[in-house]
């Protein structure tokens, strides 16, 4: 089968290299999956750095999430197990954690639904427990991650604030349904988010970015307001001034959703159907950006490590792209 595949460490666009290897073998517990979509993520970029939390043996294909089918013909989202990632024809993955793709999205679609919007909905729901009538920041709002977390916040009822990098990625973000979008090139974030909220405040800010993204929004904070601490894709892991954090009445949180697999698998099923019934209703839908042929997955891994992606990048192995 074709797979891309990682022999030393470095940029995406440089380091993957698509070859002919054998089939993953299942081991116990294992089931093979046809792929039929893998998303992109930004961990396949920190993959391909050796810089993510995980470090596979090389080689290694990337690929966090997939949306496949099985040899029974199930049609499934799965995470592939590492070192065989998703962008490969074929993978395997354990039984006990496939879930069903909603019949409502595409493959596509389907293949972004899980990881993204699995982090949005325990980063808002669980974690930062998002009341609806509350202002929610996200940040990266056109991105794979924000984007989720901007249809999540509308879909409980927030106002959802949107802090793009750019106009075409403001665009997006209004398109998506944010009630206010700040452009952090050309605008003030902190006076921006005062003036919209008659100077309360954001309640809620969903932050996958960290760096001066993080600095800004505890800056506009409301009373009893939530961090929820997503990743760094700004590459600048934040210092928290826990003195602020105490005179201004506000909460830090982190959010590892890998952890819920291990810790709490009954409460990803449980999130998942939620989602299910969400895209069912069309109150949420993956933003798919881009569909790529197999050929292209490693321009495409770069474009999301170089942040000038909107959306999802989804990888077709099939090459039904349209």
């Amino acid at each position: 089968m074709q797979a891309w595949r990682v022999h030393r460490n470095g940029e995406p666009g440089e380091v993957m290299r698509l070859e002919e290897v054998d089939r993953p073998v299942p081991g116990d517990g294992q089931v093979p999956i046809e792929v039929l979509a893998a998303n992109i993520n930004f961990p396949d970029a920190l993959l391909c750095r050796g810089q993510y939390q995980v470090r596979p043996p090389l080689p290694f294909t990337p690929g966090v999430e997939i949306c496949g089918r099985t040899a029974d013909g199930r049609r499934v989202l799965a995470t592939p197990a590492l070192p065989n990632g998703g962008f490969a024809e074929y993978v395997v993955a354990d039984e006990a954690a496939l879930l069903p793709a909603p019949e409502a999205l595409d493959d596509a679609e389907a293949a972004a639904l899980h990881i993204g919007y699995q982090t949005g909905w325990f980063g808002l729901h669980r974690r930062a427990r998002l009341q609806a009538g509350e202002t929610l920041l996200v940040h990266a709002a056109a991105g794979g991650v924000g984007s989720a977390a901007v249809q999540l916040g509308k879909a409980a009822g927030a106002t959802v604030i949107g802090v793009v990098g750019g106009p075409d990625k403001a665009k997006t973000a209004r398109e998506l349904g944010c009630d206010l979008v700040i452009d952090r090139r050309s605008e003030d974030i902190v006076a921006a988010v005062k003036e919209f909220t008659g100077g309360r405040g954001a309640d809620v800010v969903y932050d996958p970015v960290g760096g001066d993204a993080y600095a800004k929004s505890v800056k506009c904070i409301a009373f009893e307001g939530r961090v929820v601490v997503v990743g760094f894709a700004s590459g600048v892991i934040p210092s928290p001034a826990l003195n602020h954090a105490l005179v201004k009445n506000y909460s830090i949180l982190g959010l590892h959703w890998g952890l819920y697999n291990t810790k709490d698998p009954a409460a990803v099923r449980a999130c998942h159907d939620e989602l299910t019934r969400l895209a069912t209703q069309g109150a949420i839908k993956p933003l798919i950006s881009e569909r790529v042929g197999m050929d292209g997955a490693a321009a495409a891994v770069q474009r999301v490590a170089d942040g000038t992606s909107t959306g999802r990048i989804v990888v077709l192995p099939t090459g039904a792209t349209r």
